[in-house]
């Protein structure tokens, strides 16, 4: 792509009606753009475009934003087999002149292109810096300092940006000898840079604000500042550099300054105090990251800093701009309460100080977390009750008590346990003006619990459980009115669902009712509370494992809990309420299913089902959807076979618009169903089904590695349930092309073998016997072309399986027949010395009495040549059947072929409750040891003195102790 005139004027047109209300152009200029990212150096002139200064300014923004998106996803574009699309990536000639002109057009360029060509250069800097780029950072340090010298904190900020966001691959990659020659690279070359223009800016802003210059000029040297505060967290993160040792008490002190002074003429407007916080939270961050990482160096500054910061927090107002501000504050003096200076906190009257002035202000509620509660309900829960609100304020105040309860356990509980004796009698002397007291108790108590190891059941210290929950709780939960204090409903809510273990059951039950009662409130998070309570009381189990709420517990109230969890849905905003979906899914694993609420139940979820096929956006919802479809399916059907032609009725209509529609993140889940289907109907199976069969064929439906575990799982239901329609018209040979695909790669090769092994146990050998030779060559080829322990396990299982279901004979002879004597060589290369690999109950039980049955049964190792290799294959049973799994896999596990792997699975979710049902082959046989000892006495017998000699020749020492324990356990002697 050329740079003149003509294209200039295109492709100004171009982002200019990117910018268009109107839908045609916008559409036409973004489909004229897509086509020309294609061509080389389409970047370079989009660039270009962007120092054109005779362009308007926002089409020259419009180019900066698709120039660094352009460079987002075609500097380096990820190779993925599986996606279908190949990006066309930018040439290296055009890269060098990109590098060659982007910084100096950044700097050059106004504030909002600054902006973008800063990130651009960061997304470059994330992939070539510095081996790649040797000259950014000099060409960096150079501008830094003529910008510098003449006081153009614009450009200055522009550099300090660029450097911070290049820098900032130092806090999130792990430590490696690589990473740690690219820090050093940039500490020699920037830290010195970066120190002269911090203690330069402080100068600049000392003198600034005595000269009472106006605050537009403090703005950009407090920005300054901010971004010199990240560097530093960015350049010390890994570990403390000699350098900033060196000059640590220059940085302490400038950082120990803004914490201490107060800058009334930013601080008067809502902005600059904003600019000023950021600033301060920096250094908060800063000075915390040398608390956890550099304590012994940083102690001689601790007490003053720690002064510093409590004297801020004492300052800070409780307005949600001031949020950033007051977490990383209290973090600091939460690493000082964990660290071994945490003396700072045993002075008297310190923590009913911190308590009263830090923690109780910061966790009483505020108009914004009512307005959260109100309008953005799974936000509100995801910080409330889902844990991931540490950085608010309510949180980081509770874990500040926490830290200091590290060394001062019985005085912060006592202290703690005062406040909330006041809150509540706060509240009790009116409780409409003051129930945001109750509320703050209620939250103290549940964010200071703690969890015990190993469980979910948590313990408190602060109150006694059963009392408070008496006193304080129920009340709540017993009000006649679900929609009054909606708030407080759901802190008592939440506080049921945490000692949900520790409140008897027979006191927990008589709320039952109060709970299906709250499903009805008009909060979501009321309602999504009382669905999770119900949903956890469901879940737990006593000692010995046994469930403590059972079906009978929630007969009573099963219809109008059923109706109020599908009536919750029809509430604004929770149409597709994950905890309402959640609770279903638990209660119909549960309750007694009968038709009558059955019918209901599929027909509400086939209804949803229908309704988010159109636009799917809620995975968590979806994959707790199609698990009550599932167990609904199972535990119905389980009980009434009747129903299973009801329920297809209701189904397969949604299953079949999943299809038609190619509604990509609901097809696992649809194939998953259908197997369930399948699997419940008993022969002949619908034509509906068989329709659905033939397009399992097509080799088009596996073409997305996402779908193959739940193909695979349908194709198991059909060799199942219609063996002989599959021997009819061809259809096995389509099968076994599959497989083939299948166990080709090594992604998708277990899965091969599933269905192989199908095959083997549902098919008549007469049926199979043609197509082996084939299924030998197949697995043979990848055994020779790639070998894993993976596919190892996985053909011993096959062989024996055929073994068990065909006879050692026709295993043996169908080996044979593709390479003479090739049985011998996959004995004593692969089946004997992986043996002890294999895991699993049933399956070693499979493999020990197939690999005994070969020792028994097969004329291959009853032959006198093959003495020692039967010794051998005896010798490798009893390491399998005698020594724990730890003891016999020593093989690391494969490494997963990463470019293989992109995809496979990522997508596809297992559903429980519509799983496969393990199947024992070897149901007859109880115990592998037993039949292993019994046919070595009966064949020892007709040749008596044979075995004693192959055991003493062949065993380990300590695997013939462990078969002669077994002989005497079972009293089969071998002789």
């Amino acid at each position: 792509m050329e740079w003149n005139p003509e294209t200039l004027q295109h492709l100004s047109q171009c982002f200019l009606h990117t910018l268009s209300p109107s839908p045609e152009p916008r559409r036409a200029a973004e489909r004229s753009l897509a086509e020309m990212a294609d061509r080389p150096n389409y970047g370079l002139v989009v660039l270009r475009l962007v120092a054109e200064p005779s362009v308007d300014d926002q089409i020259r923004h419009a180019a900066a934003v698709n120039f660094k998106n352009h460079l987002r996803f075609r500097w380096a574009p990820p190779s993925d087999p599986n996606s279908g699309t190949t990006i066309t990536p930018i040439l290296d000639p055009e890269k060098e002149q990109i590098k060659a002109l982007i910084v100096n057009l950044m700097l050059s360029s106004t504030p909002r292109i600054q902006s973008q060509l800063s990130e651009a250069l960061a997304e470059i800097g994330k992939h070539d810096f510095p081996k790649s780029w040797p000259t950014l950072l000099p060409e960096l340090v150079a501008n830094l300092k003529s910008a510098s010298q003449s006081n153009d904190y614009v450009s200055v900020n522009g550099i300090l940006g660029t450097a911070n966001s290049i820098f900032k691959k130092f806090r999130y990659l792990y430590k490696t000898n690589d990473l740690l020659l690219d820090l050093k690279y940039c500490l020699d070359n920037f830290a010195a840079p970066l120190l002269e223009i911090f203690l330069k800016t402080a100068a600049l802003i000392d003198s600034t604000v005595n000269s009472g210059e106006p605050a537009a000029t403090l703005k950009l040297l407090c920005e300054s500042q901010r971004l010199c505060c990240r560097i530093f967290y960015s350049l010390n993160f890994q570990e403390l550099p000699e350098f900033f040792e060196d000059h640590m008490s220059e940085w302490m002190g400038e950082f120990k300054k803004y914490l201490t002074t107060n800058y009334p003429t930013l601080e008067n407007t809502s902005d600059g105090l904003g600019l000023v916080d950021e600033l301060r939270a920096a250094v908060c961050e800063n000075i915390s990251l040398y608390m956890k990482m550099n304590e012994e160096e940083f102690q001689g500054y601790l007490n003053d800093f720690a002064l510093a910061v409590w004297t801020l927090l004492g300052n800070v107002s409780q307005s949600s701009g001031r949020d950033s501000l007051a977490v990383t504050a209290i973090k600091f003096l939460t690493n000082v309460s964990t660290s071994v200076h945490h003396t700072l906190f045993a002075g008297e009257g310190v923590i009913p100080q911190i308590c009263q002035n830090i923690v109780i202000p910061n966790v009483r509620l505020r108009d914004e977390d009512e307005e959260l509660f109100e309008m953005n309900y799974v936000e509100f829960i995801r910080r409330d009750m889902e844990g991931s609100d540490v950085d608010t304020r309510r949180r980081i105040a509770c874990e500040l008590l926490k830290g200091i309860a590290t060394h001062y356990r019985q005085k912060v509980m006592e202290t703690v346990s005062v406040q909330i004796q006041t809150l509540l009698s706060s509240f009790a002397t009116n409780p409409v003006a003051n129930w945001k007291d109750k509320d703050c108790a209620i939250y103290l108590v549940v964010s200071l619990a703690t969890k015990k190891a190993g469980g979910t059941s948590v313990s408190t210290d602060l109150v006694d459980v059963q009392s408070f929950f008496t006193s304080v709780i129920v009340p709540e939960l017993q009000s006649p009115d679900v929609n009054a204090f909606p708030m407080l409903k759901a802190g008592a809510l939440k506080f049921f669902t945490m000692f949900r273990s520790q409140i008897p059951k027979i006191h927990a039950f008589q709320l039952f009712r109060e709970l299906v009662r709250f499903l009805g409130a008009e909060s979501n998070v009321v309602h999504s509370y009382a669905a999770s309570c119900i949903e956890k009381l469901l879940q737990i189990k006593d000692d010995g494992g046994k469930s403590r709420y059972n079906s009978a517990d929630i007969t009573p109230y099963l219809s109008a809990l059923m109706t109020n969890l599908f009536n919750a849905f029809k509430f604004p905003e929770s149409e597709e309420n994950q905890y309402v979906m959640k609770c279903i899914m638990r209660v119909l694993g549960v309750a007694e299913i009968s038709s009558e609420v059955a019918a209901p139940c599929i027909s509400g979820l086939t209804s949803i089902l229908n309704e988010v096929c159109k636009n799917p956006k809620s995975p968590i919802f979806n994959h707790y959807l199609f698990e009550s479809v599932a167990v609904l399916v199972r535990r119905a059907c389980q009980r009434d076979p009747s129903l299973i032609s009801a329920f297809e009725a209701s189904i397969l209509p949604s299953l079949q618009l999943i299809l038609q529609n190619d509604v990509t993140e609901f097809l696992p889940y649809a194939f998953q169903l259908l197997a369930q289907l399948v699997e419940l109907n008993r022969p002949p199976i619908s034509p509906n089904y068989m329709q659905i069969f033939n397009l399992l064929l097509s080799p088009d439906s596996w073409k997305r590695s996402s779908n193959v575990p739940a193909l695979v799982r349908l194709l198991q239901a059909f060799l199942q349930k219609v063996p002989h329609e599959i021997t009819q018209e061809g259809k096995l040979r389509e099968v076994l092309g599959i497989f083939n695909m299948l166990v080709s790669s090594p992604s998708t090769d277990e899965q091969g073998f599933y269905v192989l092994n199908t095959i083997v146990e549902n098919l008549e050998y007469g049926v199979i016997a043609p197509f082996m030779p084939h299924i030998w060559g197949v697995l043979f080829t990848r055994l020779q072309n790639k070998r894993t322990v993976k596919l190892v396990k996985s053909l011993l299982i096959f062989m024996s399986l055929f073994l068990v279901k065909h006879g050692s004979v026709n295993l043996v002879d169908s080996m044979n027949a593709v390479q003479p004597g090739i049985i011998l060589v996959i004995l004593e290369q692969i089946w004997i010395p992986n043996l002890k690999l294999i895991t699993g109950t049933i399956e070693c039980k499979l493999t020990a009495v197939a690999s005994a049955r070969l020792i028994c049964e097969s004329p291959v190792l009853l032959d006198a040549s093959a003495v020692n290799l039967g010794g051998k294959m005896l010798d490798s049973i009893v390491t399998l059947l005698s020594r724990p799994e730890e003891d016999r896999i020593e093989e690391e596990p494969d490494m997963p072929d990463i470019a293989e792997n992109i995809g496979y699975t990522a997508a596809f979710v297992n559903l429980y409750n519509a799983g496969k049902k393990e199947e024992d082959p070897l149901k007859d046989i109880k115990d592998p040891k037993q039949f292993l000892v019994a046919s070595l006495a009966r064949i020892s017998a007709a040749s008596p003195g044979r075995f004693p000699k192959i055991i003493s020749e062949n065993l380990e020492p300590a695997n013939q102790s462990a078969l002669l324990q077994i002989c005497s356990t079972y009293n089969c002697p071998i002789v």
